[in-house]
């Protein structure tokens, strides 16, 4: 990646700054490998500016390109070396448990939860602290994390437990849990079996996406003359 020690114009800055806004709309609009392409032409362009470094690993991390978000990461890390989010984002590297993956993993463990979607939790909570960015976390309660973490992969992968048999298995409050899944849903644009997070044999979306092929090719086939 660009170092981003080059002076650089109005006329880049500019560019890089539209450059961004079109990555940043493809990437809500899931067209990743498009958001990716504008984002580094914009971190190309103003090489200087650790917002195009942070929007890029977002879109990459999004895309399971995680050692590429990693080196996007640092150098966000390079440009703002004391930003508030240092700590966190610094944490991504390191190789051990934080608070909440210690706990999240006790427990789902102590509950015979397959491997699989334990590292998926932990995968989902990786992404999380990417995806939002400048947002501030706060860790006062790492078991309030742990709990939704452990709830939404339930959710996605047909082994619901009721919010409250969560919070009593975290010592969490039922309003803790369902927030912090709210959270974890809305930043990370999680639906129903995702294909990030759903560790079953057969994908029902699977089903859905052969049909809508099929719809296709009948319709296509239906307007031929």
């Amino acid at each position: 990646m660009t170092q981003g020690t080059k002076k650089t114009t109005a006329s880049q800055r500019r560019s890089a700054s539209q450059a961004c806004s079109r990555g940043l709309a493809l990437y809500r609009d899931w067209q990743i490998d498009a958001a990716i392409e504008e984002l580094e032409a914009a971190a190309k362009a103003d090489p200087n500016n650790p917002d195009h470094y942070l929007d890029m690993t977002r879109a990459l991390a999004r895309n399971g390109e995680f050692d590429s978000a990693l080196r996007a990461l640092a150098d966000f890390l390079r440009l703002e070396p004391d930003s508030p989010l240092t700590e966190r984002f610094e944490r991504l590297f390191a190789k051990g448990m934080d608070s909440v993956e210690e706990a999240l993993t006790e427990t789902m463990k102590s509950h015979d939860v397959p491997l699989d979607e334990i590292g998926a939790a932990i995968h989902m909570w990786f992404e999380y602290r990417i995806a939002i960015g400048r947002t501030p976390l706060s860790l006062r309660n790492p078991k309030g994390w742990a709990a939704a973490l452990d709830y939404t992969v339930r959710k996605v992968n047909f082994r619901e437990a009721p919010p409250a048999t969560l919070a009593g298995w975290y010592g969490v409050s039922q309003a803790t849990v369902r927030k912090h899944h709210q959270e974890l849903v809305d930043a990370l644009d999680i639906m129903p079996c995702d294909y990030r997070y759903f560790k079953g044999e057969e994908n029902p979306l699977d089903k859905l996406v052969e049909a809508a092929t099929m719809m296709e090719q009948l319709e296509e086939r239906f307007r031929k003359p």
